[in-house]
């Protein structure tokens, strides 16, 4: 028993590690949007060659439209980084993280024959970090022990 007991803390760990990671990553990024407003997903948006590339068009042509996505997308990186790394709704922050990460997956996936003239960062056929990311956020979804270290802990305590 001891020895699974030390197995149980370790993976413990090694998920609220994870969990706090990725929320640094998502912080960061949403972070370094808001303090830089020159920066816009117009660049991003324009180079969507896959199913939401229509969308992407619309998107970009309505100028109203492109602010209240960029808004939404600097936001909500906050927000997820903040409810990762302070383990706060641990699980609704993994799902929209997750969720927001496959939304970049499919506007600019890594396929072979498409013709990305963006910057990108790994592009190993079909996998990229941007997907392996996103698998590990849905893992921190299910699983309980990521939620441990956090202020859900304290929050249970006082909704029981």
């Amino acid at each position: 028993m001891e020895i699974r007991s030390k197995e149980l803390k370790w993976q413990q760990g090694t998920l609220v590690a994870l969990r706090f990671l990725i929320g640094w990553h998502f912080l960061y990024e949403g972070l370094h949007k808001l303090i830089h407003p020159e920066w816009s997903s117009l660049g991003f948006l324009a180079n969507s060659q896959w199913i939401f590339s229509g969308l992407s068009e619309w998107i970009i042509s309505n100028s109203a439209v492109l602010n209240t996505v960029d808004a939404l997308n600097t936001w909500g990186l906050i927000a997820i980084g903040l409810g990762l790394i302070l383990g706060l709704f641990t699980r609704a922050a993994s799902i929209s993280g997750a969720l927001l990460l496959l939304l970049y997956y499919l506007f600019n996936p890594p396929f072979i024959g498409m013709d990305l003239s963006g910057p990108m960062e790994g592009n190993y056929l079909m996998v990229n970090k941007t997907l392996i990311e996103a698998v590990a956020l849905l893992y921190l979804a299910v699983t309980p022990l990521s939620r441990s270290f956090g202020l859900d802990t304290l929050r249970k305590k006082y909704n029981t």
